[in-house]
């Protein structure tokens, strides 16, 4: 009976070792995948949100801008010339 508690104790052991090692495993794999996706993001130089939010906000007023010197312009165009 000795015996068989021996070798249930054994395997137990082993059983917790190889649980161990597979999480090292699992550990190392995750390091391994997060330091290329960083890289990955680093080469294709991506700009932060808030850079980008930044930006479309400019562009969008000088739209607004841009659309009003638009109708300016129009406008004076078809004004008819001013005798002197």
């Amino acid at each position: 009976m000795n015996q068989n508690n021996r070798i249930f104790d054994d395997l137990g052991r082993l059983m917790n070792e190889a649980a161990g090692l597979a999480d090292g495993v699992r550990r190392e794999v995750e390091t391994v995948v997060k330091s290329q996706a960083q890289r990955l993001v680093v080469d294709m130089e991506l700009v932060k949100r808030e850079e980008f939010d930044a930006l479309r906000e400019l562009v969008q007023v000088q739209g607004d801008e841009i659309a009003a010197l638009r109708a300016e312009l129009a406008a004076l165009k078809t004004e008819p010339p001013k005798a002197s």
